[in-house]
């Protein structure tokens, strides 16, 4: 006779690497997606021998007679900007500042996030009303007017705005992961593993952790796309990576007193800005269709 309690584990997804990566390229938006990460990892990688100048150059040859900035052409493919600098150079050297950034704020947002997010699901009671309170106060203020703040109190530097970032990215995680958490750990497979005399570290490691998985990388991969938009953001308001230092947001600070007399100055870096968060996003919402059983075959 079956027994009418459910002491089966959660379906989980059993997909390996090159199982996801096939599912992601069979779906165009997803490899489109893909296609914009690998360029621009492969720029930030190889920058220093595909930059057609120095960054940091600034070339006599590099402005117009009347001091301007030079359009697109010639030695300078993508023009120069108001001190004479190659713009392609610093968008190239510019996509490995804004790309460390985003990968390492994400990353020490969804370790912040989810410990905080298992701890207080898994643990509940106390622990997990006080973690969720402290959660709820952070989400309560805004997360550019509180990344301003703590940059400006902060000397900017890569790691610093990526502390920043990840210190007001980490709430949106530790959200989903505390439901997550709080569903599975009410059910029977955990109690049974609990009567069995399991520990918290193994029911954390070998239970609860490897379900929670596919949304860590899901929200990962989405997640990487607000930290480099807030990124630019940052360093556009000048609280963010310090010139000479080249981010995308930085550069479009730095020219934006030549919006209508040399537009590519804004819109090449700001087309950069939207392809990097649009891949990300795209990979994110495919890797969710994919991991997720309940979205199974929805494109």
């Amino acid at each position: 006779m079956t027994s009418a309690t459910d002491t089966s584990t959660p379906a989980k997804s059993t997909r390996k690497g090159g199982q996801i990566l096939h599912d992601l390229l069979i779906r165009p938006r997803a490899a489109f997606g893909l296609f914009i990460i690998v360029l621009m990892v492969g720029a930030a990688v190889f920058a220093p021998w595909i930059m057609p100048h120095d960054p940091f150059e600034q070339s006599f040859d590099g402005l117009s007679l009347v001091g301007a900035p030079l359009p697109p052409g010639g030695d300078f493919p993508l023009g120069t900007d108001l001190l004479g600098r190659d713009l392609a150079s610093r968008l190239i050297l510019g996509t490995r500042t804004s790309l460390i950034i985003g990968v390492l704020a994400n990353g020490i947002a969804i370790m912040l996030g989810a410990g905080v997010g298992i701890t207080a699901g898994y643990f509940g009671g106390w622990v997990g009303a006080i973690l969720m309170r402290f959660t709820d106060l952070m989400m309560a203020f805004p997360a550019l007017l509180l990344a301003i703040v703590l940059a400006a109190i902060f000397q900017p530097s890569l790691l610093i705005v990526a502390l920043v970032i990840a210190m007001v990215n980490w709430v949106q995680m530790a959200r989903v992961i505390y439901t997550e958490t709080r569903s599975l750990a009410e059910r029977d497979f955990i109690t049974v593993q609990r009567a069995l005399g399991a520990g918290h570290l193994r029911i954390l490691f070998k239970h609860l952790l490897p379900h929670l998985l596919s949304s860590i990388v899901v929200f990962g991969t989405l997640g990487i796309s607000t930290t480099v938009l807030l990124e630019a953001t940052l360093s556009f308001l000048g609280v963010g990576v310090q010139p000479p230092m080249p981010s995308w947001g930085n550069i479009i600070f730095e020219n934006q007193t030549y919006f209508t007399t040399a537009p590519w100055l804004v819109f090449i870096p700001g087309i950069a800005i939207i392809l990097l968060a649009l891949a990300f996003n795209l990979v994110g919402d495919a890797l969710r269709d994919i991991l997720d059983p309940t979205l199974k075959g929805r494109h």
